[in-house]
């Protein structure tokens, strides 16, 4: 279970305001990246915060208005249109980013999931590889993000049905790949992204 080691670290540092930082939705093939910054309150920090991956949703979505009424805390995106400008991983940092640079108050450190940093951070920072299990404000943040991102794909499931995204977030599981070929891309699809690519390529190789 993430603890509170890697604050603490940075708080005996001289640090005094420490955001975890997350982000969700690399892999799918359509939808937005989301990314959230939070800033604990070491006195009232929410019990059985985890890697959002091994909570329940109704379990996330309880931490989350825990989360929400006692950290500092915001939600960014980068677009489709960014990712496939940027690429997946320039376009998650670019979240992070946005993320970080809205948070209510400027952190002076950050926890960073994965192992690379973003760019040009205002703060210093490390990278925590799987921080969502090991930092309580990276697990915080991943829920955070996993929260908003599923709302915004089921939005979206509802303004293109047959895809499933209520149910796979956009992830390439089989019924979406089948909906792709038998509905075509979306406006909201990736297009630099492989299975996407390739129909976009085949339709237009078979047009007269």
């Amino acid at each position: 279970m993430p603890d509170y080691s890697f604050e603490s670290a940075a708080l005996a540092r001289g640090a005094t305001r420490i955001a975890g930082v997350d982000e969700v939705g690399r892999g799918p093939l359509c939808g937005p990246v989301t990314a959230a910054a939070v800033i604990l309150d070491p006195a009232r920090i929410p019990d059985g915060l985890a890697d959002s991956k091994t909570l329940s949703a109704a379990r996330r979505e309880r931490l989350a208005v825990e989360i929400a009424a006692t950290a500092q805390v915001c939600v960014a995106h980068a677009s489709v249109q960014e990712i496939d400008a940027l690429n997946i991983l320039n376009a998650s940092h670019l979240a992070m980013r946005r993320a970080l640079e809205g948070l209510p108050f400027a952190p002076d450190h950050a926890l960073i999931d994965g192992n690379r940093l973003p760019r040009d951070l205002a703060c210093t920072a490390e990278a925590v590889v799987k921080g969502d299990a090991r930092s309580l404000s990276i697990a915080a943040a991943s829920i955070m993000a996993k929260v908003a991102r599923d709302a915004i794909m089921v939005d979206l499931s509802q303004q293109y049905p047959g895809y499933g995204w209520d149910r796979n977030a956009g992830y390439p599981t089989r019924d979406h790949l089948n909906a792709l070929l038998d509905l075509g891309v979306t406006p909201v699809h990736r297009r630099s992204f492989r299975p996407v690519h390739n129909i976009l390529y085949q339709v237009k190789s078979v047009t007269p």
